[in-house]
């Protein structure tokens, strides 16, 4: 999962670092896997089938049929609420359904060549290259998504929606704000995009402080297991699923421009575990380049 959610990091950055002023949207859709329309669903999928031939006309109807005319209740306990059938959203916990909503979202897409439309399950990412000044591409596509987010019978939160501009001009002029919904949408120096911290310098130090932070506080539990005389192997694997894990989030993006600095801080992180399980472990720079 988290070399997929890497790829996306990757081509914004790579889209950011080529251009030199864009403006950057991160919306998010609320209660996303209850609130779809499988009936949207149904004619979509049709189409698509008509397009590439993957999804037969069987495999749509067992889906419809799968998701539609659910019974479902609550149970807290010894007690129960009453069943109700629903006919929307998607089966808590189904493995179909990440799969189904992204089918169900596949003809949301941007129309204009300078404004690239990310997803990747309920994140939405819109990114625009503003030149001469002109937003208006960039606008009309963050409208169109909010259009089309209706249409869906799907919800923004606008509470997690932000802006953030990359601009590397000397004088940078002041942009009137973006409105959603009649939410203005805050504009930050930075923000988490899939699990990566990204500034608008294209700096790397907040996204570093906060892996570093979450692994020193991880290397606790290590030390505890340690006490219990559990076998490096043991250890060795608890690292690599629970440390390690955390410290290469992301790593193919931003490793090859971190400082020397931020590189010795984290690789101090992985001395310290070797010298708590007893073995030798990969450094960060083998696992940039294996």
């Amino acid at each position: 999962p988290k070399l997929k959610s890497a790829k996306p990091v990757v081509r914004t950055v790579k889209r950011w670092t080529v251009k030199r002023w864009t403006n950057e949207t991160e919306q998010d859709l609320q209660a996303c896997f209850d609130c779809t329309d499988w009936s949207i669903f149904e004619a979509g999928a049709t189409d698509l089938d008509e397009l590439t031939e993957t999804i037969t006309s069987d495999s749509i109807s067992w889906i419809n049929s799968f998701l539609t005319d659910r019974h479902q209740l609550v149970k807290l306990g010894k007690f129960k609420s009453n069943s109700r059938t629903t006919s929307t959203g998607a089966t808590q916990g189904c493995v179909l359904s990440p799969l189904l909503f992204s089918l169900y979202t596949n003809d949301c897409t941007s129309t204009d060549p300078s404004v690239k439309l990310l997803k990747f399950a309920d994140d939405t990412t819109v990114i625009g290259l503003i030149q001469d000044g002109d937003e208006s591409a960039y606008r009309q596509e963050v409208e169109q998504l909010v259009v089309w987010c209706s249409l869906s019978h799907l919800e923004l939160n606008t509470l997690k929606t932000v802006e953030m501009i990359v601009d590397f001009r000397r004088n940078t002029p002041a942009l009137p704000p973006l409105t959603i919904m009649n939410s203005t949408v805050p504009t930050v120096e930075s923000f988490r995009f899939l699990g990566t911290t990204i500034s608008q310098d294209l700096k790397w130090d907040t996204h570093i402080d906060s892996i570093v932070k979450k692994a020193q506080q991880r290397l606790f539990f290590l030390h505890q297991l340690r006490k219990f005389n559990l076998p490096q192997e043991l250890l060795t694997q608890f690292y690599s699923a629970v440390i390690e894990s955390v410290l290469c989030t992301s790593i193919t993006v931003w490793f090859g421009s971190a400082t020397k600095s931020d590189i010795r801080r984290l690789q101090r992180t992985v001395r310290t575990a070797e010298r708590i399980i007893g073995a030798p472990l990969p450094t960060l720079q083998e696992l940039y380049t294996s």
